[in-house]
């Protein structure tokens, strides 16, 4: 679900079934909304049926989710996406994407919660990001010259990744990072090569990072981890470094 943030205790938050089921049920129509439901040919929609599956999702709402997002059931979709920007606290720039059904319900909950923090208007934030092609991919291979793979995908870098919670643990786990429309040319690459595709999404990456003492980071998480559970917000892009 985009991880370009973690804070403290987010698995501990995201373990609320209910609404993590929602968050990835969500993110499935979308994907078949915009790409159609065949996972095959849908970077995006197939990286959102493993991340359902790797969270126990019903296979009957997976298959439900993708006739919403595909127009193929009576129950038509109406998600839309809104882009909010701003600052945490200790000025760490934030860019909040959600999807929301009620887009006044979404402009309310998002003011409330930047509250402890600064809500700003639309590119007050957004010209601090470089706004890019990700996937995270995994191959059984190891010794993989990522340089070398990533040059002949299309891909502007790559980066080794540490396993995370659900990810495996073999051979070689990696982040591309390219152009926006070079995306489909990348995925299509590495599935083509023997890449299995963990995550395919359009992301903003901070070109700084903000540091902070420990102190202020508990206090950006908690801002953050309570954006987090909302709802309607779908992803956060922070310019604090990823954490171990």
């Amino acid at each position: 679900m985009g991880a370009q943030w973690k804070h403290a205790g987010r698995q501990q938050a995201a373990n609320k079934k209910g609404q993590l089921v929602g968050k990835l049920v969500k993110e499935i129509i979308v994907s078949a909304k915009m790409g159609g439901p065949d996972p095959a040919a849908n970077f995006r929609l197939r990286a959102a049926l493993e991340d359902a599956r790797k969270n126990s999702v019903p296979r009957d709402t997976i298959e439900r989710a993708i006739k919403r997002g595909a127009g193929l059931s009576d129950d038509p979709v109406q998600y839309e996406t809104i882009m909010y920007e701003g600052f945490a606290p200790h000025q760490v720039p934030v860019i909040v994407e959600c999807l929301t059904d009620n887009r006044n319900r979404t402009a309310a909950d998002v003011r409330s919660l930047f509250r402890k923090g600064q809500l700003g208007s639309s590119g007050s934030v957004a010209w601090m990001f470089d706004r890019k092609g990700v996937v995270d991919a995994h191959s059984t291979n190891t010794g993989v010259d990522l340089e070398s793979v990533a040059i002949e995908a299309g891909a502007d870098d790559v980066q080794p990744l540490k396993p995370g919670e659900g990810q495996p643990t073999d051979g070689t786990l990696a982040r591309f990072t390219c152009g926006m429309t070079e995306l489909d040319t990348v995925n299509k690459f590495l599935s083509s090569n023997g890449w299995d595709i963990l995550v395919s999404e359009l992301s903003f990456l901070a070109k700084n990072f903000v540091d902070l003492n420990d102190e202020q980071m508990k206090e950006v998480s908690e801002f953050l981890g309570d954006l987090d559970d909302n709802d309607d917000v779908h992803r956060l892009y922070v310019g604090l470094k990823p954490q171990d």
